[in-house]
């Protein structure tokens, strides 16, 4: 049943629209170092940076995007981690773990913190441990050792809170509101592309892109962004007074330059991107939508089930299913210029899939053969 739920979320990732309000900005609040005319993915500070959660999905390309633009970086790990990383120092530590984190941070010399941290399962309790807990001690190390500046990795969909990742990514935003110590900025992205990427090698396989229908030929709708340009526009949020609580922005709902695509449409362009890259003729996508009706048949399942038993297991599996229906109808949308950024569309991500395949993820691409296994 749990793979039926993981399954499923993978299916759905397209997610969430509404724009929070701009949080109040903090009292008392030191000068940056900042420019008033500000390029993206150019300017820089002469800080030394350090990222947290350096050996995630996302935490990786921040830590490329911090040497690439100059930057002295530390990328900090978990002590098992055999991970480096050219141009940047490595250190290992356990963000869930104040005195570790803190010393780690004090030892980098950290002047600004970007905290990449997540849940991997998304579970309520791996949530809280994570998204919250290891990363409010994230901010009080960056406190303890006088930073500038703490740049979040949110989620776009924070805005609608109805899953416990969300809420816990909205108590650490809450944490950074009520201090007035460090300076922050909050990037909430709509959806990564390789969250979008699971089913490319099932439809040049010839198998069917599923697809969630939601009735009167709609499904869910996002603008994801690529890795490199979130990376930028993370990496951004160092250097631009505009998206800083002292006087800017600070909460940074972000998405890639398409203007909206469906899920339907996503296998679409999966078919024209195979094509492309093969020099033959396109064929058609097998496109099988199934209702959603399924789907809350399927969470309405394990929740008579985890009333009935109250097992631990039955309630993550619960909570598995209540995400993957969350991103089924939920549209992850961004529409004012300033949340659309990069340059990198969602066909030019497919055909680079379809080309070089992709990095095995079993938490963002179920569908997708890992490369290794031949």
């Amino acid at each position: 049943m749990a793979r039926v739920i993981l399954l499923a979320a993978a299916l759905a990732r397209s997610a969430t629209a509404l724009r929070p309000a701009v949080p109040r900005m903090a009292s008392r609040q030191r000068p940056a170092p900042l420019r008033m005319a500000f390029t993206p993915g150019v300017d820089k500070t002469d800080e030394k940076v350090t990222i947290v959660g350096a050996s995630g999905y996302i935490g990786k390309a921040v830590v490329r995007e911090c040497v690439r633009r100059g930057y002295d970086t530390t990328a900090v790990t978990r002590p098992q981690s055999s991970l480096t990383f050219d141009g940047a120092t490595t250190a290992r530590a356990e963000s869930e773990n104040l005195n570790d984190i803190t010393q780690c941070f004090k030892d980098a010399q950290t002047q600004v913190v970007i905290c990449c941290l997540a849940s991997r399962s998304g579970t309520e309790a791996d949530s809280l441990k994570v998204d919250y807990e290891a990363s409010v001690n994230c901010l009080k190390a960056a406190q303890a050792c006088g930073a500038r500046h703490f740049v979040l990795l949110s989620a776009f969909c924070v805005a609608k809170p109805d899953l416990g990742f969300q809420v816990a990514k909205l108590k650490t935003e809450a944490a950074l509101k009520n201090q007035d110590q460090v300076t922050w900025t909050s990037v909430r992205p709509t959806a990564f592309f390789k969250s979008l990427s699971g089913q490319v090698e099932i439809v040049r396989g010839g198998g069917p892109f599923v697809y969630f229908d939601l009735g009167g030929g709609r499904s869910a709708t996002c603008n994801p962004i690529s890795e490199a340009d979130l990376a930028m526009a993370i990496v951004d949020c160092v250097a631009d007074p505009s998206r800083s609580s002292n006087g800017g922005e600070p909460i940074w709902n972000v998405g890639g330059p398409d203007a909206g695509v469906s899920m339907k449409r996503q296998g679409e362009l999966i078919a024209d991107a195979i094509a492309a890259v093969d020099g033959g003729e396109r064929k058609e996508p097998w496109l099988l939508p199934v209702p959603i009706g399924v789907f809350d048949g399927i969470v309405g399942a394990i929740k008579w089930v985890y009333d009935l038993t109250g097992a631990d297991s039955v309630r993550d599996a619960w909570e598995l299913g209540k995400i993957g229906r969350y991103y089924a109808v939920e549209d992850m949308l961004t529409t004012a210029d300033a949340e659309r950024y990069g340059a990198m569309s969602l066909r030019e991500h497919y055909e680079n899939v379809a080309k070089n395949g992709q990095e095995y993820d079993p938490y963002t691409t179920v569908f997708a053969k890992n490369p290794l296994i031949k």
